[in-house]
C-alpha cells in the first residue's frame, strides 16, 4: 500500500466511555489499513482514556488536552498532527458511530473515482438503522442554516445516487490535504455546532467539490453524548447560529437573518423542558454570538 495514500483519522473524545469501544472495533477492522488514528481527548473525566489505551495497535495515537477545547479545536489538534505525520488525507469522524469494514476503502476509492476534494457517506441512525440522518446536504438561504437531505426518511433507495453536494456534517468526512492548505482549519470559535457548516461553506465558496457516495454507510448514535436539549447544546446552537450568520454574510444579509436566529432560538426554547430557563440561556447566547463576531481572532492555519 502506497505510503502517500495514508489517511489520518481524527476523532475528538469527551467522556466517550460508552461509545468508544464499538468505534475502535469498527475502525481497527478496516480492510483499508493504511491509516493512523489520532484520538484527541478533551479532558475526559470517565474511563475514555483507559478504554483507548487498552488497545495496543500502533496506529492508535492519543493526544491529551488538559482542558476541554471543544470539537472544532479538538479536530484542529488532530488535523495538525495528521498533516505533520505526512498524511495525504484526513478523515474527520465522530466516535459515537459504528460502521462496516469497507468504510475507509469505499470513501478512498470514491475520492479517486470522482476526483473530488472531500467525500462523505450515507449516515444512518444507529437505532433504527433503516432511517436516514444525512444523505449529504445543502445550505438553506431562507434560514441561514444547513439542512440534511433525507433527514428522518426511511432508507428505501431514494438517496442511493452518488452526487455532488454543497454540505455535509463532519460526522464522517474524508478530506484531501490540499483543502486545509487552501481554506485553513476549523474555526475554533464555534467550540461545538456550526463549525462544520462554516467549514463546508468556505470550501464551497473556494470551489472545492464535496461528493456524497451512498455505498459507504455509517451508523450514528445521534446526540448520545450531549443531547440537543441540554443547556450546553442550547447555548452553542443559539450563539453559533448568530456567529455563523454575522461572520459569513454581508451586513444587509445578516440583518435579514438575525430575526430568523431569534425565531429559531424561541423554537429551541419551546421544545426544552424548562422554557423560562432555556429562554434566558438562549437570549444570552444570542448576544454572545454578536459579541464574538467582533472579537474573533484570525482563523486557524495549519
Amino acid at each position: 500500500m502506497n505510503r502517500n495514500d495514508r489517511i489520518g483519522v481524527v476523532t475528538v473524545a469527551y467522556n466517550s466511555e460508552k461509545v468508544i469501544d464499538e468505534f475502535l472495533a469498527s475502525l481497527l477492522r478496516q480492510s483499508y489499513s493504511n491509516f493512523k488514528l489520532f484520538v484527541v481527548d478533551n479532558a475526559s473525566s470517565d474511563r475514555t482514556l483507559a478504554a483507548i489505551e487498552a488497545h495496543t495497535d500502533p496506529r492508535v495515537v492519543t493526544i491529551k488536552s488538559p482542558i476541554n477545547v471543544g470539537v472544532a479545536e479538538g479536530n484542529n489538534m488532530g488535523i495538525r498532527a495528521a498533516l505533520k505525520e505526512g498524511c495525504s488525507y484526513v478523515l474527520l469522524i465522530n466516535n459515537d458511530t459504528a460502521f462496516g469494514p469497507d468504510l475507509l476503502a469505499k470513501l478512498f476509492d470514491g475520492l479517486k473515482k470522482y476526483q473530488c476534494h472531500m467525500i462523505v457517506p450515507k449516515i444512518l441512525y444507529s437505532n433504527p438503522s433503516n432511517k436516514i440522518w444525512c444523505a449529504g446536504g445543502t445550505f438553506s438561504r431562507l434560514r441561514g442554516l444547513s439542512r440534511h437531505f433525507g433527514f428522518n426518511q426511511k432508507d428505501d433507495g431514494t438517496f442511493d445516487q452518488p452526487r455532488i453536494v454543497p454540505y455535509s456534517p463532519t460526522c464522517c468526512m474524508l478530506i484531501r490535504r490540499a483543502v486545509f492548505a487552501r481554506i485553513g482549519l476549523m474555526d475554533a470559535n464555534y467550540f461545538v455546532y456550526f463549525d462544520d457548516t462554516d467549514f463546508c461553506l468556505r470550501a464551497y465558496r473556494a470551489g472545492m467539490k464535496l461528493f456524497y457516495v451512498p455505498s459507504a454507510r455509517i451508523y450514528h448514535k445521534v446526540s448520545s453524548l450531549i443531547g440537543f436539549q441540554s443547556d450546553t447544546a442550547l447555548r452553542y446552537l443559539s450563539r453559533n447560529h448568530v456567529y455563523y450568520v454575522m461572520k459569513n454574510f454581508v451586513m444587509w444579509t445578516a440583518l435579514y437573518y438575525l430575526p430568523i436566529c431569534q425565531a429559531q432560538l424561541l423554537y429551541r426554547c419551546l421544545i426544552s423542558k424548562n422554557t423560562i430557563r432555556a429562554l434566558f440561556i438562549a437570549e444570552k447566547a444570542f448576544w454572545e454570538g454578536i459579541a464574538l463576531t467582533f472579537a474573533r481572532p484570525q482563523p486557524a492555519k495549519h
